[in-house]
């Protein structure tokens, strides 16, 4: 039997809005950790910081990348040297307006599908990795 054409296949998320479901996805995690959530999607004129968050007194920005699956070396090879060096300036530009403080830029990768169910064959894998970017 067919569907009728008013019937709506799921469809995959866009690129921006896998990359949103990413971000929340990724805040949820660190925020479930202890960290509180200060900034999302902060721009300045060097790039956007997507996360920036405090863990105590140190300021934590993150780069979320997000992967469908690790084919061509997932999430994590996607952070070239130009990527690193926009973040950092705009890590940069974001620390000089407020007190001085220690920092640090981690990165959150995901990989899988951010609207699968947790706990589902399906949910994304989450990797958390500290001080993954440093000058």
């Amino acid at each position: 039997m067919k569907a009728s054409p008013d019937a709506k296949s799921p469809q995959r998320a866009t690129t921006g809005e896998a990359g949103a479901q990413a971000e929340t996805l990724a805040a949820r995690f660190l925020e479930a950790r202890g960290l509180k959530l200060v900034e999302r999607n902060w721009r300045s004129r060097f790039g956007e910081l997507d996360l920036v968050l405090r863990e105590g007194d140190t300021i934590v920005m993150v780069e979320v990348r997000m992967r469908r699956s690790k084919a061509f070396g997932g999430a994590a090879a996607s952070i070239d040297a130009k990527k690193r060096s926009r973040l950092l300036a705009a890590a940069r530009e974001y620390l000089a307006r407020g007190p001085d403080r220690p920092c640090r830029f981690d990165v959150v990768l995901i990989t899988g599908d951010t609207g699968a169910v947790a706990g589902s064959k399906l949910a994304p894998e989450i990797e958390w990795i500290r001080d993954a970017i440093t000058e």
